[in-house]
């Protein structure tokens, strides 16, 4: 890989991980708002959301320092995120419901699926793990996200395809990566393929079978 192609990589998946981070952290802001914690309990969900994914990433696929731990501005823009968001949302009288959080959830899932993915296959993991890994980055947070605010996780009630979106992306990322596409066009490709599916999932209200005791 050649010099150009590896700065290009890196800005994109520095990118898509700061855009990742800021949507997650601010689903945790929603759900921290509709459960109408305190200014500590909203920066610690939202962090929790933000970072909890590429945290088990990290640990799993054994990275060390953590992503953020080794580029500690990520907390920091965090922090700032969480007090403009409250601080602007109590001033338009701002209510957070449900279905507004699923838009930056989604958004969030479609990045970190794609960034999980990428830095798995960067490191020579097999096809199969590099997806597992990219749905573990993007699905984790989430779930964190939930249990830290007293809720099943979302990504096993909602009955709608979750995590199987971020699967969906993975796989794609696999194919291309496959032919040989650019790491970067496979890393867009897979958020938005993610994304999209997502969307679609709640506007048309997809179902997947759910437990039934007959």
């Amino acid at each position: 890989m050649d010099v150009l192609t590896t700065q290009t990589l890196s800005g994109v998946q520095t990118s898509i991980e700061i855009a990742g981070t800021v949507a997650f952290a601010l689903s945790g802001v929603m759900e921290a708002a509709r459960k109408k914690l305190d200014a500590v309990g909203v920066c610690a969900v939202a962090s929790v959301a933000a970072f909890g994914g590429g945290t088990l990433r990290d640990v799993l696929l054994d990275r060390r320092p953590l992503f953020w731990i080794e580029q500690s501005w990520y907390l920091w823009s965090v922090l700032i995120l969480c007090l403009t968001a409250m601080t602007l949302m109590r001033a338009k009288h701002f209510k957070p419901t449900e279905k507004s959080m699923q838009w930056p959830d989604a958004l969030g899932l479609g990045l970190f699926a794609a960034s999980g993915t990428q830095i798995a296959l960067g490191m020579q993991m097999p096809a199969l793990i590099s997806v597992l890994m990219g749905v573990i980055t993007a699905t984790f947070g989430g779930v964190l996200r939930d249990i830290v605010c007293n809720e099943i996780p979302v990504s096993f009630k909602d009955h709608r395809p979750y995590a199987l979106c971020s699967v969906a992306g993975g796989v794609i990322y696999i194919v291309l990566a496959a032919v040989d596409a650019e790491p970067w066009f496979c890393m867009t490709v897979c958020a938005l393929i993610t994304v999209v599916f997502r969307v679609l999932a709640i506007w048309n209200d997809w179902t997947l079978p759910a437990w039934r005791n007959d």
